[in-house]
C-alpha cells in the first residue's frame, strides 16, 4: 500500500505522524506525548461525529497543527495521499485482501507449531497437559504478536525485543522441573498469558503503549477477542460433535482424532482468527464488549450487594480454599474488566449522569468484597503459613485492591464533579502492566520460590 497515513488502522497513521515530527520538531517527548495525547482525542471524537478515519484523522491534524508546525505540514501531506488512487494489490484474485491472507497464514503456522509440539514433546498424558498448555500460549500469542507487528508494519527493534521475550518465556517455563499437576506449574500455566498479554498490546499500540488512547484501544480490543474467541469455541464444539460422530461411524478412532490434530492445531489457529476477526469488527463497526457491560453491571451489583447482605445477615465469613479463592477473585476480576469497558464506551465530555453512579456503587461493593477476601487470606495464612496458592492470592488481591480503591476514589472525584474523567481512564489503562507484572513474578518466580510443588 502506498498510502502510510490512510491505512485501516489508527496506530499506522499515528506511528507515521508521530516519525515525522520527531524529525522535524524540536519539541521534548513529554510535549510530544502531549500533542499525541490531544490528536488521538480529537480523532476518536471526529469518529464518533461520523467522519470516516482518513477524514477524521485529517482534520484532527489541522486542529492540533494550527498551534505546531510541522503537524500542520504533516497534515498537507497527508491531505495529498488522500488523493492519490487506491493501490490495486490489495486484494488478490479471489477478491481477498493481503490482510486477511497474512491472518490465515498466521493461523497455520500457529497450527503447525502446536503440532510440532506434539511430534517432539512428551506423550500426551494427563500429566503433560500442563505442558502443552504453556507451550501453546506461548505460540498462539507469538503468532498473534507477528500479525499485528506486521498488520502495523513494524520494522524496528521493538518486534525483536518482544519475540525476545516470548523466546525467554519459553526457555525458562520448560527449564522448571514442575511436579507434575503441582500447585506452582497450575500457577505458571494460568498467569503465563496474563503476563505475554502485555507484549501483545505493545505490539498492538505499535510500540505506543505510554498514550492511554492507545491501551483503551487494546482493552476494546481484548473484549472483542474474548467474544469472538467464546463464539469459535462454541462453533468448532458444535462442528467436532458432527464430524467425529460421523466419522466415529466409519470405524474411525475419534479420540486420537481429536486429541492430536483436532483441539491443539484448532485451538492455536482460533486464537489468531478470534484476534483478525477482532481487529476487523472494532474498526468497522465498534466494540460489543461496552454494550455488555453496561447490561451487566446492575447484575454484578446485585450479586455482590445480595452476597453482602447474606453474610452479614448469617454472620457468616468467607471460607477461603482453594476454589472459592479461584472463584472470588475471578468475580473481581469481571468486575474490573465491566468498569473497564464501561469506561470505554463513555464519552469522557459527557456530564457524570446515573450509570456513573453505579458504577461508582459496583466499585465500592467490589472493593468492601475484596477487603474481606485479604482478611481471610490474612488469617488462614496465620494460621497455616504461606503456599503458592495462598501468596498468589494474597498478592492479586492487593493489586486489586490498588486499583478498586484508586477507581472509587476518582470515580467519586468526577461524580461530584470535583475531577475530570479522563482521570479514571488514564489510572485503568494505566493499571494494566501491574497485573502483567504480577503475573509474571508468579509465573517465573514461584516455582524455584516454592520448590516446584
Amino acid at each position: 500500500m502506498n498510502r502510510e497515513t490512510t491505512g485501516r488502522d489508527e496506530p499506522a497513521r499515528f506511528a507515521a505522524w508521530r516519525s515525522h515530527r520527531l524529525r522535524n520538531g524540536r519539541r521534548s517527548r513529554t510535549d510530544l506525548d502531549e500533542l499525541e495525547e490531544a490528536l488521538s482525542g480529537a480523532f476518536s471524537s471526529l469518529q464518533e461525529a461520523g467522519l470516516a478515519p482518513d477524514e477524521a484523522f485529517l482534520v484532527a491534524l489541522r486542529r492540533v497543527g494550527e498551534r505546531d508546525p510541522p503537524t500542520r505540514e504533516f497534515a498537507r501531506q497527508h491531505a495529498d495521499r488522500m488523493l492519490e488512487p487506491p493501490a490495486q494489490s490489495e486484494t488478490g484474485r479471489w477478491g481477498v485482501g493481503a490482510e486477511t491472507w497474512g491472518a490465515l497464514g498466521l493461523a497455520a503456522l500457529a497450527a503447525a507449531a502446536a503440532k510440532a509440539l506434539q511430534l517432539f514433546g512428551p506423550p500426551l498424558t494427563e500429566d503433560a497437559i500442563a505442558f502443552y498448555a504453556r507451550n501453546g500460549t506461548v505460540v498462539a500469542l507469538g503468532c498473534v504478536a507477528g500479525y499485528f507487528a506486521w498488520k502495523r508494519g513494524l520494522v524496528t527493534s521493538g518486534p525483536v525485543r518482544i519475540a525476545a521475550a516470548l523466546f525467554a518465556a519459553a526457555v525458562l517455563i520448560n527449564l522448571f522441573p514442575f511436579t507434575p499437576a503441582g500447585a506452582t506449574e497450575v500457577l505458571t500455566t494460568l498467569h503465563l498469558p496474563i503476563a505475554l498479554w502485555l507484549a501483545v498490546g505493545i505490539v498492538h499500540s505499535a510500540g505506543r503503549w505510554g498514550v492511554s488512547a492507545n491501551r483503551m484501544g487494546f482493552v476494546r480490543f481484548s473484549g472483542e477477542l474474548f467474544i469472538h474467541g467464546v463464539l469459535i469455541a462454541l462453533g468448532g464444539l458444535v462442528l467436532s460433535a458432527i464430524t467425529l460422530t460421523l466419522f466415529g461411524r466409519i470405524g474411525v478412532d475419534t479420540d486420537r482424532l481429536w486429541g492430536a490434530w483436532v483441539l491443539p492445531c484448532g485451538a492455536a489457529g482460533a486464537v489468531v482468527i478470534a484476534s483478525w476477526l477482532a481487529e476487523s469488527r472494532t474498526r468497522v463497526t465498534g466494540s460489543l464488549a461496552p454494550l455488555l457491560a453496561r447490561i451487566f453491571t446492575p447484575l454484578f451489583a446485585f450479586a455482590l450487594l445480595a452476597l453482602l447482605v447474606t453474610m452479614a445477615w448469617t454472620g457468616a465469613g468467607l471460607r477461603i480454599e482453594r476454589e472459592v479463592l479461584i472463584v472470588l477473585d475471578l468475580l473481581l476480576a469481571v468486575v474490573v474488566g465491566l468498569v473497564l469497558y464501561a469506561v470505554s464506551a463513555r464519552e469522557p465530555d459527557k456530564e457524570p449522569g446515573p450509570f456513573d453512579a453505579l458504577q461508582l456503587f459496583l466499585v465500592a461493593l467490589a472493593l468492601v468484597v475484596d477487603l474481606l477476601a485479604l482478611g481471610a487470606i490474612g488469617a488462614r495464612i496465620a494460621e497455616f503459613g504461606f503456599t503458592a496458592n495462598r501468596t498468589a492470592a494474597l498478592g492479586l488481591n492487593l493489586v486489586l485492591l490498588a486499583n478498586l480503591a484508586g477507581s472509587a476514589w476518582l470515580y467519586l472525584r468526577f461524580v461530584r464533579g470535583r475531577g475530570p474523567f479522563a482521570a479514571l481512564e488514564r489510572w485503568q489503562t494505566g493499571f494494566l502492566p501491574a497485573y502483567a507484572a504480577w503475573a509474571a513474578v508468579v509465573a517465573a518466580a514461584f516455582p524455584p520460590l516454592f520448590g516446584y510443588l
